[in-house]
């Protein structure tokens, strides 16, 4: 029996009379689809379940998020602000709501096999789900512009000079290659790899700090007047990393369903955050109150905690450095790209392979580095991690709505309206987050991301109710017997998909089109929106 889906049989007849091309149906992957997805990796595509990777395989691609040098840098900086028994409370509390939601995500991309640019076509509509890619690949960009920003100045405090630029050239064209592979074929070799180097590098940065200074983990609270608890203010700190959320998604659905618990739970849920923010978290702070020059004038920044570790290991810390953000931008880039494709194919209609857009990503980062980069970095990041609590809010409510029901949500570009109110929602919501942000002082900066993620989660409830979907029939996934099994070629690339994500493309008589074909076509939404009034 093929899988229920989420959208009632009866918005689905066959229509009676018509004529259709018939379905080119196998029951074997394609070959010629299954050598792309080795740098692919079903990118515009659901995930099939023959393209999972193993427990093991998939905690490892992921662990390239562990590595962050970033987590070091932002635990430290708010210790310094509310005091480390302050900011440990807010890092504890942090790891369990994030790991709870993460949990939810991470079993449902795994048993939907769904992007995050193909699960906001079903909660926007298929016009109004192209902020979300184009919001998740900037901000992927600028956490790469950081992460590579930090091994640049680690090269040049090491060699002792040199032409900044030239070290992010060096950064680039190094990082861009190692992107270019798939997550099964690849980035959990990589990241398996380096893991072990990683830990140990750690392990040897804290005990080098504690032979050579008096080490101490406490930093005084210094009593700044924010409008809330030191530890709360820690708490919605880390609300501005809510990307990990959407990242999780593109991860996560190279999970198995029988996995979907372990990854749930360890490779992206509470053991996951428990280890990241608060195990590299008190190495950060470990760092800025035990080894002198880490808290300047200017406060904590990136530069003196990469200074520090230098000075500390010498080769050694270069060498910690280079292979965690090696592998931090591994994940960084790579989803760059994916989400830089899904948004070009669908807003220009240009379909190219998902290396040209990891080479695209490079050059933005480049580019981006040339700027000043890190005199608005901290505001863009600002403005769309407000954007990011709100989808955030928006989906947990969405696939709470639907947690009873069984299958596929419906993603088909022929299959949805153009734009739903969650899309008003989600702008209204991150405009207000966006306005207590720049105009409400430091009450905004405390709780706008709060605020946002409240006011996004009671506006689509409100909303929920709109029908997204375009009556059409004549669906594919109800003409074979296992829509998750049987491959239907497409009549457009001539390569054949799992049939949960073909239809029928109404200007083609009705032939077989992939999610992918359809989403880049410029005549397909059309001949469907037309094909659902008659």
């Amino acid at each position: 029996m093929a899988e229920l889906v989420y959208d009632p049989p009866q918005d689905r007849p066959a229509v009676p009379g018509r004529q259709l091309v018939p379905l080119q149906v196998s029951f074997q992957d394609d070959p010629k689809v299954v050598k792309d997805a080795a740098t692919e990796d079903y990118s515009v595509h659901i995930m099939p379940r023959s393209w999972r990777s193993g427990r093991m395989s998939l905690l490892m691609a992921w662990s390239g998020m562990f590595s962050a040098m970033f987590w070091l840098y932002v635990a430290a900086t708010v210790a310094a602000a509310v005091g480390t028994v302050n900011a440990v409370i807010g890092i504890v509390l942090t790891c369990l709501t994030k790991g709870a939601m993460n949990y939810v995500f991470a079993r449902y991309a795994s048993r939907t096999g769904l992007t995050v640019a193909l699960l906001s076509r079903r909660i926007f509509g298929y016009f109004g789900s192209m902020l979300a890619p184009l919001i998740f690949a900037a901000t992927a960009l600028y956490y790469a512009v950081f992460e590579g920003s930090i091994i640049a100045v680690a090269l040049q405090e090491f060699v002792g000079g040199g032409n900044i630029r030239l070290w992010y050239l060096v950064v680039v064209l190094w990082s861009v290659p190692l992107v270019l592979g798939g997550v099964r074929t690849w980035l959990d070799k990589l990241n398996g790899f380096l893991l072990p180097f990683y830990v140990v590098g750690l392990v040897a940065l804290v005990v080098a700090a504690s032979l050579n200074h008096s080490p101490s983990i406490s930093l005084p609270d210094p009593h700044i007047p924010f409008t809330a608890p030191g530890w709360l203010w820690a708490f919605t700190v880390y609300m501005g990393v809510y990307i990990l959320m959407m990242y999780t998604v593109d991860f996560a659905r190279f999970g198995k369903q029988k996995d979907e618990t372990f990854h749930g739970v360890v490779t992206f849920g509470p053991v996951f955050y428990l280890a990241t923010y608060l195990g590299t978290g008190l190495v950060g702070i470990f760092l800025a109150a035990t080894v002198p020059g880490v808290i300047g004038e200017a406060g904590i920044t990136e530069t003196g905690i990469v200074v520090a570790i230098i000075e500390t290991l010498g080769f050694a810390g270069l060498v910690l450095i280079v292979v965690s953000q090696t592998r931090i931008n591994s994940a960084n880039l790579y989803l760059a790209s994916t989400n830089l494709e899904a948004f070009v194919s669908r807003a220009l209609k240009i379909k190219l392979p998902r290396m040209a857009w990891a080479v695209v990503a490079g050059g933005l980062v480049y580019a981006l580095m040339l700027t000043d980069v890190l005199s608005y970095l901290l505001r863009a990041l600002a403005w769309q991690g407000v954007f990011v609590v709100a989808w955030v809010a928006i989906a947990l409510v969405h696939i709470a709505i639907h947690r009873k029901e069984s299958g596929v949500p419906e993603f088909r570009p022929g299959r949805l309206k153009a734009l739903t109110p969650a899309v008003a929602v989600w702008v209204v919501a991150s405009g207000i987050g966006i306005y207590l942000v720049e105009g409400a002082g430091t009450f905004g900066t405390t709780w706008s991301a709060p605020i946002t993620f409240v006011l996004s989660a009671v506006g689509y409830l409100a909303v929920a109710r709109y029908d997204a979907l375009l009556a059409r029939g004549d669906d594919p996934r109800d003409e074979v017997e296992d829509a998750w099994e049987a491959r239907v070629q497409c009549h457009a690339c001539h390569k054949s998909y799992i049939a949960v994500e073909m239809d029928r493309d109404p200007a083609a008589d009705g032939a077989a089109i992939c999610s992918g074909c359809a989403s880049a076509s410029p005549t397909f939404y059309g001949a469907a929106r037309a094909d659902s009034r008659t």
